[in-house]
Formats: C-alpha cells, sequence, structure tokens
C-alpha cells in the first residue's frame, strides 16, 4: 500500500528533533565502550563477555523511531497503538508514558475516531483488523517490519498457487497471527506447527506412516492451530512452508527437510516440484543474534550466560535456548531481576512465568556471557551488565570512569 496522508509507513522527517529523546530512552555509554572494547570487560574476577549482535535489529529501531515521530508529528492527537509495539516492557511503558493508548489495556477499537491516529506494530497486524481500521477513517501509522512484510508476500504466493500454508510459528503470536490471515486469502488454508515434535506428527500423517493420527485426532490435536474448515486429507496434499521471523532457524530448516521427505515418501520425487515448496524467512537480523550467541558459547568456558529481553520475546527465547547448550542460561527482562549474587528472578524454558534461582552467580573467577533480544535497548544490556558488578562488589564508574551508570542501584 502505498504513503497517503491517512497512511504512513516512511516517517514524518522528524528524525532529528527525536534524536535526543532516544538517546536518553534506548542508548548505553557502557554498551558503546564494550563495544570499542572488543566486547569483553574484566573488572576484578569478573569477565564480562559481550555477544557480537545482539539487542535492537533494523526493524525494531525503525519501529521505535516511526512510534516517536508520531509522537512528536501529532502532540494534540489521541494515538493509539494496537499491540505491544516490540516485545519489550521498558519499550512499551516509555510509549504510555509518552501518551500512546494501548486498544486492549483500557481502551478498544470502539474508542478510535477518524480524529485519532493508530500505530500499528513491528508484528503486523491481521488483514481483518486492518480492514476494519481502514474503515474507521483514522491516521495508520504502519511500523510492520519488512522481514514480516516478505513473510505475507510468500504466504500469498501460496495461496494464487493453491497451496496450504504450513507455518512455523506460535499460533498465538501477533505475527503469526497476521501471516495466517494472509494465508486465508480466497479461502485458502494453514497449519501451524510450533516444533519438531508437531512437524512429526504432520509427517507421519501426509506420509501414512505406522501409528499416525487419524483425520479427527489430528483436528483435535492441531485445533487452534488451524484455518477454519481444515480437512487435512486434502489440505495437505499440496503445501508450503513459511516460518515466523523469530524461530530458532536450525529448527525451521530441519522441518523444511522433514516435511519434503514426507512428501516424497507420499507422493514421489517426481511429483515434489508441484506439491511442496519451501523458502527460509527467518530474518537475517534473528539468524545474526543465534550465530552471535552460538559463538559466544562454543568455546565452552563460560561459566553462566544471561540472555536480557521481554518474557513473551520469541527471538530472546531462542536465544536462552541456545545459551543453555554451553551453560546455565537465565533470560531476565531487566536488571531488577538480579537481586543479589546469590538470587536472581528469570523465566525457565518453556515456562510462563519468572521464578528465583539461588546460586546462579559462582563464587571466584567467573565468565559471564551475554546477549539481548531483538526487542531490547542498548540501556537495559547495559543496566544488567553494572548491576552484575555491582552485586559483585565491583562499582561501575571505577572500572570505567568515563561511563555515567545509567540507573539507580536496586535496593
Amino acid at each position: 500500500m502505498a504513503s497517503s496522508p491517512l497512511y504512513v509507513q516512511k516517517g514524518f522527517g522528524l528524525k532529528k528533533q527525536i534524536a535526543g529523546l532516544l538517546q536518553n530512552d534506548y542508548h548505553s555509554r557502557l554498551v558503546d565502550a564494550l563495544r570499542e572494547g572488543g566486547h569483553t570487560l574484566v573488572a576484578g574476577d569478573v569477565e564480562v563477555r559481550l555477544a557480537k549482535d545482539f539487542g535492537f535489529c533494523y526493524g525494531v529501531d525503525r519501529a521505535v523511531d516511526l512510534a516517536y515521530e508520531t509522537r512528536e508529528h501529532f502532540p494534540e492527537k489521541t494515538i493509539y497503538i494496537t499491540n505491544e509495539i516490540i516485545h519489550n516492557p521498558y519499550v512499551n511503558r516509555r510509549l504510555v508514558e509518552l501518551g500512546v493508548r494501548f486498544l486492549g489495556d483500557g481502551y478498544s477499537h470502539a474508542d478510535v475516531t477518524a480524529d485519532d491516529v493508530v500505530i500499528l506494530p513491528a508484528f503486523g497486524v491481521t488483514t481483518e483488523e486492518m480492514a476494519a481500521l481502514k474503515a474507521k477513517g483514522c491516521v495508520l501509522v504502519d511500523t510492520t517490519c519488512g522481514s514480516v512484510m516478505n513473510v505475507w508476500r510468500r504466504v500469498r504466493q501460496y495461496v494464487r498457487e493453491g497451496l496450504t500454508s504450513v507455518i512455523h510459528g506460535k499460533f498465538n503470536h501477533e505475527e503469526t497471527r497476521a501471516t495466517s490471515s494472509h494465508a486465508r486469502e480466497d479461502d485458502s488454508h494453514y497449519l501451524v506447527v510450533r516444533d519438531r515434535d508437531e512437524a512429526q506428527l504432520v509427517c507421519d500423517f501426509i506420509a501414512g506412516a505406522p501409528g499416525a493420527l487419524s483425520s479427527a485426532a489430528f483436528l483435535e490435536r492441531f485445533q487452534p492451530a488451524i484455518s477454519p474448515g481444515f480437512d487435512p486429507e486434502q489440505q495437505l496434499q499440496r503445501i508450503g512452508l513459511a516460518n515466523q521471523t523469530t524461530m530458532l532457524s536450525t529448527e525451521s530448516l530441519e522441518i523444511a527437510g522433514m516435511l519434503r521427505d514426507a512428501m516424497a515418501a507420499r507422493y514421489g520425487e517426481a511429483e515434489l516440484e508441484a506439491r511442496y515448496k519451501s523458502f527460509d524467512t527467518i530474518c537475517s537480523a534473528t539468524q545474526d543474534l543465534q550465530d552471535a550467541a552460538l559463538a559466544l558459547g562454543r568455546p565452552g568456558d563460560l561459566d553462566v550466560f544471561v540472555v536480557v529481553g521481554g518474557y513473551n520475546s520469541s527471538n530472546t527465547t531462542h536465544l536462552v535456548e541456545i545459551g543453555g547448550e554451553f551453560c546455565p542460561a537465565f533470560h531476565i527482562d531487566g536488571a531488577g531481576e538480579i537481586r543479589s549474587a546469590q538470587e536472581i528472578l528469570h523465566q525457565p524454558l518453556g515456562k510462563k512465568e519468572h521464578e528465583p534461582a539461588y546460586g546462579w552467580l559462582p563464587d571466584g573467577p567467573v565468565k559471564v556471557g551475554i546477549t539481548a533480544g531483538a526487542s531490547t535497548p542498548n540501556r537495559i544490556v547495559g543496566e544488567v551488565i553494572e548491576r552484575i558488578l555491582e552485586v559483585r562488589g565491583i562499582d561501575p564508574a571505577t572500572v570505567l570512569p568515563t561511563i555515567t551508570p545509567t540507573r539507580l542501584p536496586v535496593v
């Protein structure tokens, strides 16, 4: 959709006006110094190693910039956002402080009028929600990530070719809900698989493997993650694979191979070109973060791996999964979760609530790996590093005298 007075994608030309506010809200001089110093800080008996790639990606940077520009451009208008702009509590809290109203958090679509402005988040919105908002006649500011739009283009191509879209993702994630809505155009169908285990169930059904689910059992098993009217016998005859952009890349590639083999087993190699298509739609920034996390842990000498990011951030949880391959890994959303050198509040993989872990930071010389999800500002990463030093009795200001700590001490 081309930009128009009621639809904005490219911003308002206000980058200079918001630069100071963004600098204060999201940047960290400590992180800048670490980058310039080879991503390693040694203080006393603590060595902090920062991943080469971490934190804000281009799409997140753009979304946040555009949200701030929107507030600057429309100082007197009521501004809504359909959901969290990204999965980071600090960023979303700052938007609330700037006067942005979150739909679903005390406000509804019924409150939106033609005089208002609505920001669409980096994950995008469903085709149904987009149509409803356009009908309002309000200004829409679209911060949807380009990588997400690339997935939409892919599934719409599948629709044109008469393929069912099989989406490796989380069916209740905002991005996958939006992608699924595009896969429904012209009454086409979709199926969302979360991981290898679910993909294996699909492959067994396609190949007619012994013990495969019946059609009825298949529908019951995948009920929340399939399109209305889905018939596995019909809809799995011709499929195209896409991915939620923040999934674990290695798993997506494995699932692509599994589905290919299942289709070949059922229909033969000669039929594959007509019956199965697959394109890697993991975004390059997600891949870079995952590769950097692997590189950080691969030497095998880290004692602790700390991953910083929102607890509902998909790409962050996959970084925790990678870090946990090498040493104890802890997912936290900010410095306040580090209670002491003995206690940390974190969210373990596969759980929905964070919980305490004790003895998380070993005594004596310790090497701590740090990375952050694509929605995590450098400011939060810097605060976490400061806090790790503090709980070991090290004043960050004495380690780097030119660096001003960005946060008050946690008590």
